[in-house]
């Protein structure tokens, strides 16, 4: 997975893992209860087009609150992309870090998450406890 990713994006990755640190740092953080926000450089290469624009908007949807994926496609420009919502959810390169885990549906069921729908309801539950 490591090759991969240095293939696409940069050799860094394996080159100079220290720079890692402040990521794995704020992670910790966030899993604590103490961070709310990530303040890292985050790179995109791996999401282009609408799905780009819809993980600038994920950020935007505060700590302990949640979103429809309907708000996030009208908030990107495309009020009728819900399902392309969901796939740039569901394709996010950065989960935990731009918080897809915040977008729910309408009807305020869950919806879909790369790690499962026990990981989004334990990441929510953790912003609701922290917040």
């Amino acid at each position: 997975m490591l090759q991969t990713l240095a293939a696409q994006l940069s050799p860094r990755i394996l080159n100079a893992p220290a720079r890692l640190d402040a990521a794995a740092r704020q992670v910790e953080e966030y899993f604590a209860g103490r961070r709310r926000a990530f303040d890292l450089p985050l790179d995109f290469r791996l999401s282009r087009g609408f799905r780009r624009i819809v993980l600038g908007h994920l950020p935007g949807i505060g700590y302990g609150h949640t979103a429809s994926y309907a708000v996030v496609a009208a908030a990107a420009g495309r009020p009728r992309a819900v399902r392309a919502v969901g796939t740039a959810c569901a394709t996010n390169p950065l989960p935990v870090v731009v918080p897809c885990h915040r977008v729910i549906r309408a009807d305020g069921r869950l919806g879909g998450y790369a790690g499962g729908p026990a990981a989004k309801q334990a990441l929510l539950t953790l912003e609701l406890v922290s917040a």
